[in-house]
């Protein structure tokens, strides 16, 4: 059997719900796709679109949890790549103080959201 999959989204827990989504607009210009809400206030799941695919990143707020998530030691991060002009973005990013690591030989950097969530930044292909 071969089993074949597309990717449909990716889930991060946030603390702060509207200073996450105003990062992930500002800094990358993805817009709400849509929401579910707990009936009961629990948590609030929306998640977030870009421009060109039916890829989804997934942001959780929970009403209970009230202290910075832990990162921990394990490397894993969004990846995205921008249209335009890569540079002139680098610098946008840099400017508010967004990017948190550079490697200038691989021309990528990461930039990191309110909870410290890494998202690597690539030029378009």
């Amino acid at each position: 059997m071969e089993v074949k999959v597309k990717f449909d989204h990716y889930n991060c827990n946030v603390l702060d719900l509207e200073k996450s989504l105003a990062f992930y607009k500002k800094a990358l210009g993805l817009q709400v796709d849509h929401q579910k809400k707990a009936p009961d206030g629990s948590f609030i799941i929306t998640f977030l679109k870009d421009a060109g695919s039916r890829f989804l990143l997934e942001l959780t707020w929970l009403r209970d949890w009230s202290a910075p998530y832990e990162m921990g030691d394990n490397e894993q991060h969004l990846c995205v790549r921008v249209d335009g002009d890569a540079d002139e973005i680098r610098r946008f990013h840099t400017e508010n103080g967004w990017v948190c690591y550079e490697n200038h030989d691989m021309g990528l950097y990461f930039i990191e959201d309110p909870d410290g969530y890494w998202i690597e930044v690539l030029p378009a292909l």
